[in-house]
């Protein structure tokens, strides 16, 4: 995946420079806060069930309250760069750690659709904050290893997810809402408390002097823009799915196939599963059917499970659908990102990640409005709709390049 920012790797052991073994550290350290965040999300989104009828809310008042996550995850990520780059990308990731873990136990203490979009502002400034951060810190241990290691963080961060939504299963039927999301609190401080050191105590890799522009720069961000554009689509196509089965697909199993709380909160530990399988193994597929396939094939697989999944009458073939549609996204939004960052470098991949993440907090609230319009199953096949135009994009994008300006 090409890096947002290109850092001077310092020598082990050399004057100044990270050791090895310090390194590592911040590796470990660095993926524990993606499972951390993977973990607390999905625990929320297994309770959306309880806590929409908690507060009484319609599908329509829950998609409003769900645009809070939106609304305070868009405003955080335009602001955390700044806050990266004045207190470091390390100080901020702990202190939006502590603020995700404080704001998840806050849903479940409210008892209306407003009160509950108003705590969510905060849990979604939270989130925003904690992805932007520990992407920059992720993206400056990468360039300091010279090693292709940022698949293994966003690995982490669906693992985390998969055991979250797996404990939200197992205890969906016997624990309160306010009781487990007090305990995801309790959770995410103590991993914070253990792993947050050593990214305090560790600054990021020093970037490099700033450099003088070449001439053709501003001729091959000109030319590049367009294009980054549409690979920012593919990834806004397929974010979009991940973050609708996120908040809808434990409600669409309960609601509309009638499963049980902890078989409706497997859907999306399911989901996660097979997704974390897809990016393990993502190199190698990448490897043998090269960036273009892949996203054609992937697209083409999401599609196909998400149909399944939304329309499927039974519970069983529901959740073979979501096992489907967690492969088939697992690898298009990298790609999409990495397609975008090779024609425009790091400008190109920070405005694909942008469209991508606008497209995983956006997909809820649109779910929301289309099921109280039309019906769940059927706003959920939008999903299928989107990674399908996703796939058609990548391959009509398949010879995309940007002229280099002859001098």
């Amino acid at each position: 995946m090409p890096l947002l920012n290109k850092v001077r790797t310092a020598v082990p052991g050399g004057p100044g420079g990270d050791t090895a073994a310090s390194l590592s550290r911040l590796r470990f350290a660095l993926t524990l806060f993606f499972a951390l965040d993977g973990f607390l999300f999905a625990g929320w989104v297994v309770r959306i069930p309880a806590i929409k009828q908690q507060t009484g809310a319609s599908a329509g008042d829950l998609g409003l309250a769900l645009l809070g996550v939106s609304a305070g995850a868009v405003v955080t990520m335009t602001l955390t760069g700044r806050l990266c780059r004045r207190f470091g990308s390390h100080a901020v990731t702990v202190a939006t750690a502590v603020l995700l873990s404080l704001s998840i136990a806050l849903p479940a203490l409210t008892h209306s659709p407003l009160a509950l979009g108003l705590v969510l502002l905060l849990f979604g400034a939270a989130y925003g904050g904690i992805n932007v951060a520990m992407n920059s810190a992720a993206v400056d241990l990468v360039a300091a290893l010279r090693r292709p290691v940022m698949p293994s963080f966003h690995a982490a961060f669906s693992l985390g997810g998969m055991l979250g939504a797996g404990i939200g299963g197992l205890v969906a039927g016997s624990v309160s809402p306010a009781a487990h999301l007090l305990g995801l609190t309790v959770a995410g401080l103590l991993l914070t408390a253990a792993a947050g050191p050593v990214l305090l105590r560790q600054p990021s890799p020093a970037p490099p002097e700033q450099i003088s522009a070449s001439s053709d720069r501003p001729q091959r961000a000109a030319g590049s823009r367009g294009l980054v554009v549409v690979f920012g689509v593919i990834a806004l196509c397929t974010a979009y799915g991940e973050g609708a089965l996120a908040d809808w697909g434990a409600l669409h199993l309960e609601q509309d196939l009638h499963a049980h709380p902890g078989v409706a909160a497997a859907g999306y530990s399911l989901f996660a599963l097979t997704m974390t399988v897809g990016r393990l193994s993502g190199t190698a597929l990448l490897e043998r059917l090269g960036q273009t396939r892949t996203l054609v094939a992937g697209g083409t697989t999401a599609a196909g499970g998400m149909l399944l999944g939304a329309l499927a009458p039974s519970i069983w073939l529901a959740l073979l659908g979501f096992a489907v549609t967690g492969l088939g996204l697992a690898n298009i939004f990298p790609v999409a990102v990495a397609r975008a960052g090779a024609l425009a470098g790091p400008s190109g991949v920070a405005a694909a990640s942008t469209l991508g993440y606008g497209g995983m907090l956006l997909g809820p609230p649109s779910i929301g409005f289309l099921a109280d319009w039309f019906s769940l199953p059927l706003a959920l096949t939008t999903v299928a709709v989107l990674a399908a135009g996703a796939a058609v994009i990548g391959y009509a994008a398949r010879n995309a390049r940007v002229p280099v300006p002859v001098e």
